[in-house]
């Protein structure tokens, strides 16, 4: 496989590899720089700039930084939130990507949703926001439909609920530590529990769409974006595993942003120098 993806100078014969001292990470160096080569020879000037840019020595050093005080990065456990004073900021960041102080969980919902209903526009759905409040006597302070798809399957209307939930939450920490998805599938579990009778009561069918802060979707939502995806395709002219590597590129970047926004947002500014 390896002399298959390298140029012939490159090639290794299992004798030679067999009987010499050459590592996997030299190996595998080789084969990256071959990758990395005809990646370049492929692209356009302006990527090939940017490509050789970002590959150079050093470039990429950010990524094993760990969080640091000097840039107001302080999450050893010890630093305070900016925000309320009385919680410290974990390593992990899941206090700064769940505290619903300052507004930043409210916006990465919105921004979600609105990703969400504008690919359902794009696939030629009616879709309506923020639905169900005071529509049953029974229920009036309720709003099960962050998005209401009118027309969406067996002529039902499909009322998604969509919320993002934290792997690091104590109450299924445990079983997330063990089984990836865990946290969102407690989560689809739960707003079933809370909504599905109300949305009966409407004639809706309840869709939890979760997503978990480090950015795993639960099965409903795959599920239901894979539905879209079909109608996206066929809408757009374009095949669907594209249309679905999009959009879910589209909402994971600013699920990402959103986070980052809120980790910035409750670290406290480094000290002025004297």
């Amino acid at each position: 496989m390896f002399n298959r993806l390298v140029p012939a100078e490159d090639s290794i014969k299992v004798e030679d590899f067999l009987s010499s001292a050459i590592s996997q990470g030299k190996l595998s160096e080789k084969l990256d720089n071959h990758l990395l080569s005809s990646l370049v020879e492929a692209s356009t000037v302006a990527n090939k700039a940017r490509l050789l840019s970002v590959s150079s020595p050093h470039a990429a050093s950010w990524l094993s930084m760990p969080p640091l005080v000097a840039i107001g990065l302080d999450t050893s456990g010890d630093a305070q939130c900016a925000l309320c004073p009385e919680k410290s900021l974990d390593p992990l960041g899941h206090h700064a990507t769940t505290c619903k102080r300052g507004g930043v969980v409210v916006y990465r919902h919105n921004r979600l949703r609105d990703i969400v209903a504008e690919s359902c526009r794009r696939a030629h759905l009616s879709v309506h926001l923020e639905v169900g409040h005071n529509l049953t006597p029974d229920h009036s302070n309720t709003r099960p439909a962050d998005i209401l798809i009118p027309h969406w399957c067996m002529g039902k209307p499909a009322a998604l609920d969509l919320s993002v939930t934290s792997p690091l939450n104590p109450l299924t920490l445990l079983e997330a530590g063990v089984t990836a998805g865990a946290a969102a599938k407690a989560t689809e579990e739960r707003k079933l529990k809370a909504n599905t009778g109300k949305c009966a009561d409407l004639g809706w069918v309840c869709v939890p769409v979760v997503a978990e802060s480090y950015g795993a979707w639960g099965l409903t939502a795959r599920d239901f974006f894979s539905k879209l995806g079909s109608r996206l395709a066929t809408s757009l002219g374009k095949s669907k595993s594209v249309v679905i590597h999009e959009l879910y590129g589209r909402m994971s970047m600013n699920l990402v942003r959103a986070n980052a926004t809120a980790i910035l947002s409750r670290s406290v500014p480094p000290p002025e120098p004297q």
